[in-house]
């Protein structure tokens, strides 16, 4: 199995499986001499475990992080960063009347197909659990751009068919912390309380939409043809379970505006060239032009519902199949830091490669 591995200066590889002995990752090109703040870690991982009240499922996990190499008292080494965390709370059991049925909207054929095998344990290795490693990895990453005052920001702006009124461009990290769901709205966390209890009750899922803001990325970020800067974002955001959709800027909006509206006019502000308004996204020609990078992710509901499904068995004999177990009703909350370690990784990558370039 190829693609294991993500980045292209700053590389990061994950293993392991949902219902494994453990899951893994090794970091490797992370510069030297940065301190760990090991709480920091623990806190972002924190954020990504399930909340029943936010539609989260029942496994709970220590998320314990063992640091396998590249540090010394605390401090990165320049070496592989290699850490693990151990899968305590598994139950295989719970997926043996799957063992012959392709779950609906699943990766369960599509693995067998191209595999000729797959784990039918919770997905295997197409688990969502794989992201706890990129939340580690990202953590990392952030501590190196928090040494170059670049911030990072997400919350959710949709859960199912309930959208907030406000951009993740109005807030800061504060501003979240009032709702219990991440959500740009905070005053709606009782409509959400009800689709998620109702949900739950109905045996069906929801998904959502998680926007990020990226704030002091320094201007000349990406590379203008195959490796732009919205590219490598996308591909990041599009290689986490259940996203179908990435836009940035002003995204698909920018279809129905004239030039004259879309374009962001420079002046000159504080000595620095700017621009008026931000429609781009901060990104231009696949560069980074200093202002704030903004972005949106859309996730679709979970596809385990409790639910009668029509679907077939390996023998390609029809089935009925009422998914049962451990799982998310919405899983749009505890994408937020999952969101933010993957654009970490990304602007980490790029400005470490800005480093290797040349100005002629």
């Amino acid at each position: 199995m190829a693609s294991n591995s993500f980045g292209n200066i700053l590389k990061f590889s994950s293993f392991g499986e949902s219902h494994g002995t453990a899951i893994g990752g090794v970091l490797d090109g992370f510069p030297a001499g940065i301190e760990i703040d090991y709480r920091f870690v623990e806190q972002q991982l924190k954020r990504r475990k399930p909340v029943p009240k936010q539609g989260g499922t029942e496994r709970k996990e220590d998320d314990e992080v063992v640091w396998l190499s590249g540090l010394e008292d605390n401090k990165t080494t320049g070496a592989p960063i290699a850490f693990l965390i151990k899968n305590k709370n598994h139950r295989p059991a719970d997926y043996d009347t799957l063992k012959n049925v392709y779950r609906p909207s699943h990766a369960d054929y599509t693995w067998q197909e191209k595999y000729g095998i797959r784990d039918h344990k919770g997905g295997g290795r197409a688990s969502a659990r794989e992201t706890a490693v990129r939340v580690v990895a990202g953590a990392l990453a952030r501590l190196l751009l928090q040494k170059h005052n670049i911030e990072l920001l997400a919350g959710v702006s949709q859960i199912g068919n309930i959208k907030a009124n406000k951009t993740i461009n109005e807030f800061t990290g504060n501003d979240l912390q009032k709702s219990s769901y991440g959500f740009l709205d905070p005053h709606r966390d009782n409509e959400l309380d009800q689709l998620i209890n109702r949900l739950r009750k109905e045996g069906d899922t929801a998904g959502g939409v998680v926007s990020c803001i990226i704030r002091n990325a320094p201007a000349g970020l990406g590379e203008p043809v195959y490796h732009k800067l919205q590219a490598g974002l996308a591909s990041a955001m599009m290689s986490i379970n259940a996203v179908k959709g990435f836009e940035y800027g002003e995204g698909f909006n920018a279809a129905s505006m004239f030039g004259s509206e879309h374009n962001d006019e420079f002046e000159k502000k504080n000595h620095e060239i700017r621009t008026k308004t931000n429609h781009s996204g901060g990104i231009q020609g696949g560069i980074s032009n200093g202002e704030a990078i903004y972005f949106s992710v859309a996730f679709k509901p979970i596809s385990s519902v409790h639910k009668s499904q029509q679907t077939v068995n390996t023998d390609k004999k029809p089935e009925k199949i009422a998914i049962s177990g451990r799982h998310d009703v919405c899983v749009v909350p505890r994408a937020i830091p999952i969101v933010e370690s993957m654009a970490a990784l990304v602007i980490a990558d790029f400005l470490l490669w800005s480093k290797t370039s040349s100005v002629s």
